[in-house]
């Protein structure tokens, strides 16, 4: 995964709502943050695989900030 790949991800997360972030199911929020990244950058099928792999590894990282920004 290239960091152009990476940091339009990490940017999705910091600029998604939080609640929705928190309310999605495992596999429906890796499918919305693919698809959110896919609008900024072109991912091949390969780059989407790894990116959903990625992203699945990170859940808990994710719903740990979604949570942390809802709070403040």
């Amino acid at each position: 995964m290239t960091p152009i790949i990476m940091r339009q991800l990490w940017s999705v997360v910091e600029t998604a709502q939080a609640k929705l972030l928190l309310q999605l199911d495992d596999a429906s929020l890796v499918q919305w943050l693919v698809k959110q990244t896919e609008t900024q950058v072109l991912l091949d099928s390969n780059e989407t695989d790894y990116l959903c792999h990625y992203i699945q590894s990170r859940l808990a990282l994710i719903r740990d900030i979604a949570h942390e920004r809802q709070c403040s």
